[in-house]
């Protein structure tokens, strides 16, 4: 059975993990016959945003306990993770990978991304071993390797800022995935275009088949 690394960034889309792709993606994995443990950094949030109103809140929140809320209480601190213990690494979207997890949301291509989620992603390029991101985390990709494809869809904005990290943005639709030619990393634009939750499902199911694909191919 395969092992699926998910990396969330919180609980909510305006600002933490996206719960559609997160939850969609944890359900994908164990569809296709593969397992996962869900990891998140043992950090404070950015800001705490009211996502009845959209208005920040006067309130701190840590990332580790609420994106504990999507894992059930069964997570790990992100400082744990080995990727010689997992096949794949993957990322739910969310504001909460662009606040988070880097700084993105704030500074764009010039963006800082957490010393865990780097080294995550970094030790599982080093072993050839398959990484995957939904939504707007590719830009986490994009900012660590530069020179690599991605997808967020087709926002002209977004694709020029990815571009400006040294990657290259490949337009893509519903469902699509990207892979990149020379190292397996997997992109899909989910809630990065207007989508409704059956085809986020779609993208989600989508990327880990084609990582799983892949992984039997090896």
């Amino acid at each position: 059975m395969k092992k699926f690394a998910v990396v969330l960034s919180g609980n909510g889309v305006y600002d933490g993990a996206e719960i559609h792709e997160a939850t969609l993606t944890l359900l994908a994995i164990k569809k296709y016959g593969a397992d996962y443990t869900i990891f998140a950094p043992d950090i404070s949030q950015h800001h705490v945003i009211n996502h009845l109103t959209g208005e920040e809140m006067n309130e701190t929140r840590n990332v580790l306990v609420e994106s504990a809320r999507i894992a059930r209480g069964k997570i790990s601190n992100l400082n744990t993770f080995k990727a010689r213990d997992f096949d794949a690494l993957i990322f739910p979207g969310g504001f909460g990978v662009a606040k988070n997890l880097c700084s993105w949301a704030f500074d764009g291509p010039d963006c800082s991304v957490n010393a865990d989620v780097e080294k995550a992603i970094k030790d599982m390029v080093s072993l050839q071993k398959p990484v995957g991101a939904l939504c707007i985390s590719p830009v986490l990709i994009a900012r660590i390797l530069g020179n690599v494809e991605v997808t967020i869809g087709s926002d002209k904005s977004t694709a020029s800022a990815v571009e400006k990290t040294g990657a290259k943005h490949i337009n893509a639709s519903h469902g699509e995935v990207v892979r990149d030619p020379h190292r397996p990393v997997f992109t899909t634009p989910c809630y990065m275009l207007d989508a409704d939750i059956a085809q986020i499902a779609q993208g989600a199911e989508n990327i880990v088949n084609a990582i799983l694909v892949e992984l039997q191919q090896k």
